[in-house]
Formats: C-alpha cells, sequence, structure tokens
C-alpha cells in the first residue's frame, strides 16, 4: 500500500512540473509575439517569392517574344526549350534562398548548410565550368541578338554562314562546304558581315593615253546605270571616286557600290564584267603588263 501511495506521489508531483512549466510557456505573451513575427516574416518570404517567380516568368517571356520578332528566327521548339530553362533556373534559385530565409526565421544555423551547399557548387563548377560557360554565353548570343542562323561570320580562323545556333555550341558552314562546330564559350570575338549594309570596291585600270574624263563618264552615265537597273541588292546607285592611284601599266580608277549585306563579293563581280563590256564598247583600253622580247642578232662577218 505505501508503494502505491509512493508512486501516486511521485506521478502528481511529474505532472504538476509538467503542467506548471507548459502554462509558463503558454502564458508567456513574448513567445506568442515572437511565434506570431516568426510566421509573419514567413508568410511574408513565401509570398514575396511567388510574385518574383512570376514576374521572372513573366519578363524571361516577354525578352523571348521580343528576341523572336528580332533577325534571330527561333522556332518554336527552340522557344519554349530557352523558356523552360530558364524559368526552372530563376524558380529553383529563388526557392532555393527563400527555403534559406525560412530556416534562418525558424532559428537554424545556416552556416553548415551554406558550406555545403559551396562545397557541392565548387566541385559541379570545378567539373563543368567549361559546359556552364558555353551555356551561359550562348544566351548572351541569343538574347544580344549578336549574330543569327544565315549570317556570315568571322569567328577566329572560321568564316562561314551561321547555320544553327545551340545554347553550347555555334555552326558554321564555310563557302567550301565544311562545318566548323564552335563552343560558345570560345566565340569572344565575332566578325558580323551580314548586320550592316556592305560596299563594294572595284579597282580598275585605264591606260595613261585615256582619256580619264571620258572613261568616268561612260562609268557614271552608262554602265553603272545599267548595273543600277540590273542589280536588286543596290541599296544607292554605285559612285566613281575617281583616280585611286597610278601603276607601272597604267591609272587606277576606283568605283563602290553600297549594296545589301553580305552581297559585296556578287555585286563587285557583275560590277568588273559590266565595266569590262562597257570599255571594249568605247574603245577604251584596261591595260595588263606587256613583255617585250628583244633577240639580238648575230653579227655579221
Amino acid at each position: 500500500m505505501d508503494w502505491a501511495v509512493e508512486q501516486w506521489t511521485q506521478w502528481d508531483a511529474w505532472y504538476q512540473k509538467l503542467f506548471r512549466s507548459f502554462y509558463a510557456v503558454v502564458a508567456n505573451p513574448d513567445l506568442w509575439l515572437h511565434i506570431l513575427t516568426v510566421g509573419i516574416k514567413i508568410v511574408a518570404i513565401l509570398v514575396g517569392t511567388h510574385l518574383a517567380v512570376r514576374l521572372a516568368r513573366t519578363v524571361i517571356e516577354r525578352l523571348v517574344e521580343q528576341r523572336d520578332k528580332g533577325r534571330i528566327a527561333l522556332n518554336e521548339r527552340r522557344v519554349r526549350t530557352m523558356t523552360s530553362l530558364a524559368t526552372n533556373i530563376v524558380t529553383y534559385t529563388l526557392y532555393f534562398l527563400a527555403l534559406l530565409l525560412v530556416l534562418g526565421q525558424l532559428g537554424f544555423n545556416l552556416a553548415p548548410i551554406l558550406a555545403g551547399a559551396g562545397v557541392v557548387g565548387l566541385a559541379v563548377g570545378l567539373g563543368a565550368q567549361n559546359l556552364v560557360r558555353d551555356v551561359i554565353t550562348g544566351f548572351f548570343i541569343i538574347f544580344e541578338d549578336q549574330f543569327a542562323v544565315g549570317d556570315v561570320i568571322q569567328v577566329g580562323q572560321y568564316k562561314g554562314t551561321v547555320i544553327e545556333i545551340g545554347l553550347r555550341v555555334t555552326k558554321i558552314r564555310s563557302w567550301t562546304g565544311e562545318v566548323h562546330i564552335i563552343p560558345n564559350g570560345r566565340i569572344t570575338e565575332v566578325t558580323n558581315f551580314s548586320v550592316a549594309n556592305a560596299l563594294a570596291v572595284v579597282d580598275v585600270g585605264v591606260a595613261y593615253d585615256t582619256d580619264v574624263d571620258k572613261a568616268m563618264r561612260v562609268l557614271r552615265e552608262e554602265i553603272l546605270e545599267e548595273v543600277q537597273r540590273e542589280l536588286p541588292d543596290l541599296v544607292a546607285k554605285p559612285e566613281v571616286l575617281g583616280v585611286e592611284q597610278f601603276r607601272a601599266s597604267g591609272m587606277v580608277l576606283r568605283v563602290v557600290a553600297e549594296c545589301k549585306p553580305n552581297t559585296q563579293f556578287a555585286v563587285a563581280r557583275t560590277l568588273r564584267q559590266r565595266i569590262k563590256e562597257g570599255f571594249d564598247r568605247h574603245g577604251i583600253e584596261i591595260p595588263y603588263p606587256q613583255m617585250v622580247m628583244v633577240q639580238p642578232t648575230s653579227p655579221q662577218a
């Protein structure tokens, strides 16, 4: 009997102690104020993150729409891929930051978490830094409209027509048919021949005894008028700048023609052909180096 009374007394004391501790916690206004404050902060973090994600998605979609209306004609599959990839990167980044903020409000020590994330990020960065660099550069190439499919560009020693722009590599086909696959991270300097109007420059020689005024008049009033009507790629009428230089075989007249991007070589070829035909009609000589062979005669006995 005494054992039962003793046990009951111990249980009653433990219960009273637990009740007093619980009541002290529940009746503490500072605790409830802290819980309310932390709860409000967590809700604000979650709501702010949600709004930031929606805003980021809207901005990404607008940027892709603007790029799609530019010179780069992105197909629907690429638009979806780019939008989804960019949205996922931004979304996961924002939610990860929100998780860290929530854990911080709950009193967790973030130092070990950040240290672990740093180690993982360092390992991934060291192992895939070239891939990450290629992808980031690919994004900038596409969004900044540096060049588009169909443009003629030169990257280092490679020159040709762009046939594909990917997030990791860009493919260029040279005029002889080779396809060069270049990682985007290696594209540091680009010469784009298809952005602005080009200039076709043709130097044509005339003999020193040629009437220069007549040659220039034939060029302006006949040959270049004919070329302007013939070539739709010309932006303006070709011009005769005048005598460019003197050479051993004759004078050099320079003709320039502003034309559409990447058409200067075809325009120059047509100009040379029409100039030759026009000069032949008017008897204007185009000089060329000549060699006179003099054979000595044997002395008479």
